[in-house]
């Protein structure tokens, strides 16, 4: 009999689980013919919004028309840019609001060759107007002009490196699994020729190895390099019983999801290459709830998918990853013992390993969701892995993830603010990473700083993070779904929420309007309030609400300056160098304060430093009292200073010029100022 889509229940149950975890890893995206009456808002709980600046609910065919309308107009589209002539768009995406406006996303090349991180998104009215240009490098058409396309430096050379780089991460690669070619770098800079180099086989822990080398095609020096196989971690076996969407009937049944783009669901039994076998059986019911049985993880990785396939399309209008109604698939079982799971451009799949001693399967709700999420990603926005634009991306993935969750609302894993907080990695219960206060899980950073670029990206993400968690639920304790958060900010100043559903919606948007491959966090900032004004306007509470979640991890200023509902602010934010074993004052001229300073006076210091033990600070009144807010010590080892203290300073006139003194008491290590602020 001919195969039919089915609904099916699937048992699963706790899972006990014990490891440790450490995961590392840059992506390598008109008018419609159709009615408007197709082309409604999704689903979103965004009241208040402009219903015309949400974006429409696209079908694969309609996707389909922009597309090709598009690729129709691109040469035109390059004249009106003002590329030059040997300079070529290639259309990536296209999405669409309610009210006709669409976003194409563009690559670019040069003479026939990838211009990386030349990306660009063109917005269009309804009418064919343009109407802004977002581009991924500030690069002018005479510099791309001037960069030849003849190398000084051979491909072996170019090979060589990239192998040695490999090599540092764990690779046994002999020969990179792509020779390299010709682009042009266009991401850091000056555009420049260099080689491209590609190399496989397996990194240190057992994940698939797609490292990206860049090198000058002129020097032979590296300029970059990214991994494009994307990790993430999760809780496994934790979603009760689930309908699942299968395909089979009589006796012979699979997963397979017809309704969701053919989503499919493979056994790869330890093995770390290829498909494996697709997941069938004799009846409709998979798994028991233990590791033991293969058939559990399989479904969880199922349902996870499902979910996620589910949020993106009836909430952001997004049918399948690129939009055009196509599922990814998934691998569980695989290798031995991997305590990972990953992404990857190449299979367009998700694969998850059955963690430490093969009894606790990476494939939960919220790690399905974030690694379909890096697929999203990489085919809207591209950030790079690495850098800061690897921390957003990361946090993209961790923010869906948490929409996912609040929206599947799945009994036994409801929604929350935690990442892996059903799996014991560390072995005490907690999670892996937090939303409302990153530096909780001892490595990642709860706001930005010049820095952070150099982090881990998954440690760099948690400015991102905490700025998702500030806009949605604002500062201070509460309490969600049972789970307890206590929100700091980095200047010291409240935070007050705009609602989750209109956070993800403003992200959402970003990602897929506004951010390219190169975004910073600064872009970032730049990209959300752009589409909160777009959706509110920008004297409204949402688009305060995203400056002010933003000011809140040091990324820009609040609106009007930042008062406090219990005082004025006042603030040094020249950054400045801190020079080794040195004494540096950082002055706040206090003005238009009535009397004495308060009680509670609350001193915000920001520093950015490689040994924060290195650091003796003082807040020093006008007057010349001092008053201590930190101490030297040896034994503090950890980086930077991003801290709010209390000082009681009834005693001193509060107007006058105050000091930050900060001493360098030990050699070796140095560091930058990047603010003070007083509030008064």
């Amino acid at each position: 009999m001919r195969p039919t889509h089915s609904r099916r229940a699937t048992a699963t149950g706790a899972l006990i689980a014990a490891a440790a975890l450490l995961a590392v890893g840059m992506q390598g995206g008109a008018a419609s013919a159709a009615p408007e009456s197709a082309t409604a808002a999704p689903a979103a709980a965004v009241k208040g919004a402009d219903p015309g600046a949400l974006p429409a609910k696209l079908s694969p065919a309609q996707r389909a028309e922009l597309l090709r309308e598009a690729n129709s107009t691109k040469a035109a589209t390059a004249k009106e840019l003002g590329l030059g002539a040997t300079e070529k768009l290639v259309v990536r995406d296209v999405v669409k609001d309610v009210d006709g406006t669409t976003h194409t996303r563009y690559e670019r090349t040069l003479d026939g060759l990838p211009v990386l991180g030349g990306d660009l998104v063109v917005a269009e009215s309804k009418s064919g107007a343009t109407q802004g240009v977002t581009k991924a490098s500030k690069a002018t058409g005479a510099q791309l002009k001037a960069v030849g396309t003849t190398a000084d430096v051979a491909p072996a050379t170019a090979e060589k490196q990239a192998l040695t780089a490999a090599k540092a991460d764990g690779s046994k690669s002999t020969e990179a699994s792509k020779a390299p070619r010709k682009v042009v770098w266009a991401a850091s800079g000056t555009p420049q020729l260099a080689y491209e180099t590609v190399v496989g086989g397996l990194q240190h822990d057992g994940t698939p190895n797609e490292l990206h080398v860049i090198t000058d095609a002129s020097s032979g020096a590296k300029l970059f390099e990214w991994q494009a196989i994307e990790t993430g971690t999760g809780n496994t076996q934790y979603s009760g019983t689930v309908t699942l969407g299968t395909s089979g009937s009589g006796s012979s049944f699979n997963l397979t999801d017809s309704a969701r783009g053919n989503h499919k669901t493979y056994n790869l039994n330890r093995g770390t290459s290829g498909t494996g076998t697709l997941f069938s059986g004799t009846d409709d019911v998979w798994g028991n709830g233990s590791a033991s049985n293969t058939e559990t993880a399989a479904a969880d990785a199922h349902y996870g998918a499902a979910e996620t396939w589910d949020f993106y399309k009836n909430v952001m209008g997004r049918t399948g990853i690129k939009g055009d109604g196509v599922g990814a698939y998934s691998r569980v079982h695989y290798g031995n013992s991997y305590v990972n799971a990953f992404w990857s451009d190449s299979c367009f799949c998700m694969t998850y390993g059955d963690g430490s001693g093969n009894l606790a399967p990476l494939t939960s709700l919220d790690v399905a969701a974030h690694e379909m999420t890096h697929g999203v990603t990489s085919n809207t926005a591209g950030l790079n892995y690495s850098g800061e634009s690897g921390g957003l991306n990361e946090a993209t993935s961790d923010i869906f993830a948490a929409g996912v969750e609040f929206y599947s609302n799945t009994a036994t894993d409801p929604g929350d603010y935690l990442v892996g907080e059903k799996i014991d990695i560390n072995g005490d219960g907690t999670p892996l990473r937090y939303m409302d206060k990153p530096s909780k899980d001892g490595a990642s950073k709860d706001s930005w700083y010049s820095g952070l670029g150099s982090v881990d990206v998954h440690y760099s993400s948690g400015p991102a993070n905490h700025f998702f968690y500030l806009l949605s639920e604002g500062s201070g304790t509460k309490t969600v779904n049972g789970v307890s958060y206590n929100s700091p900010t980095s200047d010291g100043l409240p935070v007050t929420g705009i609602g989750r559903d209109k956070a993800l919606q403003i992200w959402f948007k970003a990602l897929t309007t506004k951010f390219t491959s190169t975004t910073n966090y600064a872009a970032a900032r730049t990209g959300t309030l752009a589409v909160a004004g777009e959706l509110y306007g920008t004297s409204s509470a949402e688009y305060a609400g995203v400056a002010n979640a933003w000011a809140a991890i040091a990324v820009g200023s609040r609106p009007g300056g930042g008062t406090d509902p219990g005082g004025k602010v006042f603030q040094n934010t020249t950054v400045k160098a801190i020079a080794d074993r040195s004494t540096t004052n950082f002055p706040v001229v206090v003005s238009g304060v009535t009397g004495n300073a308060p009680s509670t006076l609350s001193v915000a210091v920001n520093i950015t430093h490689t040994y924060r033990g290195d650091l003796v600070l003082d807040l020093v009144a006008p007057d010349g009292t001092a008053y201590r807010l930190k101490n030297s010590s040896s034994s503090d080892s950890a980086d930077n200073v991003v801290e709010t203290y209390t000082v009681n300073a009834s005693s001193e006139v509060a107007n006058g010029t105050w000091n930050l003194r900060v001493q360098d008491a030990y050699s070796g290590d140095t560091g930058t100022f990047n603010s003070v602020k007083l509030t008064f």
